[in-house]
């Protein structure tokens, strides 16, 4: 995994591992690696993997059986892709707009190809 100066660590494990959920490399209701495990798959402390993981149990992306793991929740990909849409809402599609704008482009034969 390659990551970017620009945001932590940790979050870009957690999108990582999100993207992979909607993309089904990641199935619902499978088992993920420990966070011992994908921490040395990737090269990072278990630490950073473990906050990951803390973020995605609390968007109840993903979920822990004691004693045998984290799993994907049966529901994860709905989940993500809820939070995503709402994100592109907000936050890409404005900027994506007003870049169109600025720049003359019709947005209207845009969608059209």
């Amino acid at each position: 995994m390659d990551f970017d100066g620009e945001r932590p660590i940790y979050i870009q494990i957690a999108d990582n591992i999100c993207e992979k959920i909607l993309s089904g490399e990641i199935k619902p209701g499978s088992r993920i690696l420990s966070v011992r495990e994908w921490g040395a798959q990737i090269g990072v402390n278990p630490n950073t993997v473990a906050r990951s993981y803390e973020i995605l149990t609390d968007r109840k992306v993903i979920y822990t059986q004691r004693g045998i793991g984290f799993f994907v929740a049966d529901d994860a990909r709905d989940v993500i892709a809820e939070r995503e849409r709402k994100r592109f809402i907000e936050e890409e599609a404005p900027l994506f707009l007003k870049r169109a704008e600025l720049l003359g482009i019709d947005i209207k034969e845009l969608l059209k190809q």
